[in-house]
């Protein structure tokens, strides 16, 4: 189903400093300012001048060292229709464009219908794709004047199919390409790079467990671009200061050794002593020829991910969605949750069903905020958090069955005189929150649900688990067996759900809201780590945004469509921590009353720049 053509794109504003305390009552949702008719047609933003200065900003000309054809076929600096009749005279452009001068907003109305025309979501998604290829202004406008409706085509889960098929759909090469055959040339191969700015942020994934579809090999290079595409989208990262890489040890899919075209290394994957010492090497060069970037790891197997981010996370800022992102955006929601039910974050009680790394990061991130916010230790606040996998809730005589992020997580055997299965966890822990990431569809029975909401008044439910047929139970059933008391969020859209005559809408913890605005922040202060107080400090700006702070049939979190203000907030709160640690390593960060102008006028918009020649006037 086709949304409406356009929603025009709003900044909410905040009016007033957003309080971190999560305790605080009068916590409400910014009031917002539109732009002028002007601003929203040509994605410009009016920013104060007083720090046009910065390396980021966009208010000055753009230095292009292309003319005639080789202009036309950048995409950072291709204008196309739009090139004004100076340009196209100072960059001899003339007879290789059709006359007339268009408008950037033109533009995305003819791309748009051609971006209908197409067949299904594939087709969309290799539409999204080969534009990027050809103008990089055009490519980001469409999909901010359309967000809601090709979020799903150009990220999860279209992204998914495009990947699977990726050796197939190959065209252009995007991004860097590491293999672990070729270790030692990592450090020619980044001096290969064609960088015109600094590189900021860098998405990395070794392709092991791929938005739920597996092994996935050299293909990962696309979840790498599609990640980087939603921080430039959602958090204003400059796609000209950004880097996809992807490690390619091999493939254990058997589907991908056996096809012709695979375009990956034929070979089972490498792991092991041998696979760390290629990890290093990356991050090692990463460091060397990029200083200044954040890393991203992506998609990462449940064997490596925590290992990884574990080894890396005391020496350079790094970040993984899986487990950082995932528990960020939940946290967010649970906070929220719990203002509205009137529970204390230090007496809450969570069983988590579901413990790969998914449901161990968001444990660990609502470990981490009792911790810090309650004055707790991390033992302590880990006793709150109830953790069950297939076999039950995970206990310390499984020892070695355990992976790294389970551990920290397991209890003691003579706690449990009774079954461990997730109900009977449910009758003894009488949890206030129920969080699923089992991928085991309709594992929150009936009875279940109706047994937590006998010991709290308002239970809160987030089956979380994607695709949606994967969802541990259905928002509307929830709402029904709690007769109307349930505070839900999903991990997909769903509608509002009713019942006695009162509309809810649903929540969906999407990590777009959460894992751009952290890198973001990152990014700009330059923080030589992410620590774990600036992903609370995040949690909490996402959760002073919810609408259900004001209304508590609204959403639990506020909307994608709303994620660039998000960001803005989410970047503000990640900055004040960065410096409240003596984290933060950028000169300049400016005091809160212009902070938030500082932030604004380093994030990219999709917008046409003047051109200047290198050495010249445009």
């Amino acid at each position: 189903m086709r949304l409406p053509s356009r929603r025009p794109f709003t900044f909410l504003t905040p009016l007033s400093p957003i309080p971190l305390s999560i305790s605080n009552p009068s916590i409400s949702i910014p009031r917002t300012q539109t732009r002028t008719a002007a601003e929203i047609r040509t994605g410009t933003r009016k920013m104060s001048t007083k720090f046009s200065h910065l390396p980021r900003a966009t208010s000055s000309p753009l230095e292009c060292p292309y003319e005639g054809p080789s202009l036309l076929h950048s995409a950072h600096f291709n204008k196309g229709s739009a090139f004004p009749s100076h340009e196209r005279h100072a960059f001899k452009l003339q007879g290789l464009l059709p006359p007339r001068v268009q408008t950037l907003e033109e533009q995305v109305d003819r791309a748009y219908e051609q971006y209908c025309s197409r067949a299904d979501d594939l087709a969309k998604n290799t539409f999204m794709a080969s534009m990027k290829a050809q103008n990089e202004v055009l490519y980001y406008k469409l999909i901010q004047s359309h967000l809601k409706e090709m979020f799903g085509v150009i990220y999860t889960p279209t992204e998914a199919e495009a990947i699977r098929n990726y050796s197939r759909l190959f065209r252009k090469p995007e991004g860097c390409f590491l293999n672990i055959g070729d270790r030692d040339a990592i450090d020619g191969v980044f001096e290969n790079l064609e960088t015109r700015d600094e590189i900021d942020y860098i998405v990395v994934s070794d392709g092991e467990q791929i938005l739920g579809i597996g092994d996935q090999g050299v293909g990962a290079i696309l979840i790498s671009s599609a990640k980087l595409a939603i921080t430039t989208i959602c958090g204003g990262i400059h796609p000209s200061r950004q880097l996809p890489v992807v490690l390619d040890c091999g493939t254990d899919n058997e589907e991908l050794l056996n096809d012709d075209l695979y375009l990956g290394l034929k070979q089972p994957r490498v792991r092991g002593k041998e696979y760390d010492d290629f990890v290093e090497h990356f991050v090692r060069a990463a460091r060397k020829r990029f200083p200044k970037a954040y890393i991203h790891f992506e998609d990462f197997g449940l064997q490596n991910a925590k290992r990884i981010l574990e080894k890396y996370c005391t020496e350079i800022p790094c970040f993984n969605d899986d487990i950082q992102g995932t528990g960020c955006v939940t946290l967010a929601a649970l906070l929220t949750g719990l203002h509205v039910s009137d529970v204390k974050l230090e007496d809450v009680r969570v069983v988590c069903f579901g413990s790969g790394s998914a449901g161990t990061g968001i444990a660990d991130q609502i470990s981490d905020a009792i911790a810090t916010e309650a004055g707790k230790s991390k033992e302590d606040a880990m006793k709150q958090i109830w953790c069950i996998d297939k076999h039950g809730i995970l206990l310390k005589s499984q020892g070695g069955k355990l992976t790294t992020s389970q551990a920290p997580f397991a209890r003691e055997d003579n706690e449990w005189d009774c079954e461990c299965d997730l109900l009977s966890v449910v009758k003894k822990v009488k949890p206030h929150a129920l969080i699923g990431t089992s991928t085991t569809p309709s594992a929150f029975t009936e009875e279940i649900i109706k047994e937590m909401a006998k010991h709290v008044e308002q239970p809160i439910v987030f089956p979380l688990s994607n695709p949606t047929r994967l969802h541990e139970a259905q928002p509307q059933d929830i709402n029904k067996w709690t007769e109307g008391r349930a505070l839900i969020a999903t991990g997909s859209p769903f509608p509002p759900v009713e019942y006695n005559g009162v509309t809810k809408e649903i929540a969906e913890c999407n990590n777009s809201t959460a894992f751009p605005g952290i890198g973001l922040g990152a990014v700009l202060s330059r923080t030589r780590l992410l620590s774990k107080k600036m992903i609370v400090a995040a949690s909490k700006a996402l959760a002073a945004q919810a609408p259900a702070r004001q209304d508590p049939t609204k959403p639990l979190l506020a909307d994608v469509e709303d994620v660039r203000e998000l960001s803005v907030n989410v970047a503000k709160a990640v900055i004040q921590a960065a410096v409240e640690e003596g984290l933060a390593q950028e000169e300049g960060i400016p005091d809160e009353e212009n902070l938030e102008k500082w932030i604004r006028v380093q994030m990219w918009e999709p917008r046409y720049r003047s051109l200047k020649k290198v050495g010249g006037e445009a």
